[in-house]
C-alpha cells in the first residue's frame, strides 16, 4: 500500500527529500504557528495534524512520519499516555515534546515514556527548530538548564537513594497536583485537561491518599509548597 505524503494537502510533502512532520496539539492557532516555524527551515514539512490522543493515532498510522510532536496536555489520553502508544506500534519514529508544562516536572516522565527531546511553548521560537535537527541527528534534546537538572538529580538520587513522594503519582494526577499548585480549582482544572470535575476530584481523592494527606485542604497546601520549592 502506497503510504499517503500528507493529511492536510501541504505541497512541500510531496518531495521526496522532506522530512515530513506531524503535530499533536489542540489548539489549532499554535499548530498553524508552529507549521510556520518548522517551514522556514526549507527542511522540514508539517504533513498532517492532530487534536487529540486518538485522531493522532490515525494521522500516524496514515502518514508514517519522520517524526511527531506531541503536546502533553490533550483531550481525554494526556501525552504521555499517546507517547507509550506510538512507541509500542512505531518504535523507531521520533518523538518531541513541545509542552506549556514546566519541564522540570514532566521532561523525566516524558523521556522515560520514549521521547527523544522536550521544548517548553514559551521557548519554542528559539528551540524547537533546534531541537528537530538534534533528535533527527540522533541525540536527545533538553534545555540546557534541564540537562543540567536532570544530571544533577540522577547523581543526587543515587548517592542518597531517595524518591520523591511524587513519583508515585501516575502522569494525570501529577499534571493535576501542578495546577492545584497555581491556584486553580476543579472545575477550571476540568477544563484545561477536558475532564469532567468528577473525575478531577476523583484524581484529587487518590494525590491525597498516594501522598498520605488528611483533606482537600493538604492536598492544595502541599502543592503550593511543592510548586514554590521546584522554583528554587
Amino acid at each position: 500500500m502506497k503510504r499517503v505524503r500528507s493529511t492536510n494537502k501541504n505541497p512541500k510533502c510531496d518531495s521526496p527529500d522532506a522530512k515530513r512532520i506531524v503535530v499533536v496539539d489542540d489548539h489549532p492557532l499554535f499548530r498553524k504557528g508552529l507549521e510556520q516555524l518548522i517551514h522556514s527551515d526549507g527542511t522540514f514539512a508539517v504533513c498532517g495534524e492532530a487534536g487529540d490522543a486518538a485522531e493522532a493515532m490515525e494521522v500516524i498510522r496514515k502518514l508514517e512520519p519522520d517524526l511527531a510532536i506531541v503536546e502533553l496536555s490533550l483531550p481525554g489520553a494526556n501525552g504521555i499516555e499517546l507517547i507509550k502508544n506510538i512507541r509500542a506500534e512505531f518504535p523507531r519514529l521520533p518523538i518531541l515534546v513541545l509542552s506549556m508544562h514546566d519541564e522540570s516536572l514532566y521532561a523525566l516522565r516524558a523521556l522515560r515514556a520514549g521521547a527523544e527531546g522536550y521544548v517548553m511553548k514559551h521557548e519554542a521560537m528559539t528551540n524547537v527548530v533546534r531541537a528537530i535537527h538534534e533528535v533527527f541527528n540522533g541525540r536527545p534534546y533538553l534545555s540546557p538548564a534541564m540537562a543540567a537538572q536532570v544530571i544533577t538529580k540522577f547523581a543526587q538520587r543515587h548517592s542518597e537513594g531517595e524518591v520523591d513522594a511524587t513519583e508515585r503519582l501516575s502522569d494525570r494526577e501529577l499534571e493535576i497536583l501542578e495546577l492545584i499548585g497555581k491556584g486553580n480549582e476543579v472545575r477550571q482544572i476540568g477544563k484545561l485537561l477536558h475532564l469532567s470535575p468528577k473525575t478531577v476530584e476523583t484524581h484529587r481523592a487518590h494525590i491525597k491518599e498516594k501522598l498520605q494527606l488528611k483533606n482537600a485542604r493538604e492536598v492544595a497546601r502541599f502543592a503550593v509548597q511543592w510548586l514554590g520549592a521546584r522554583s528554587v
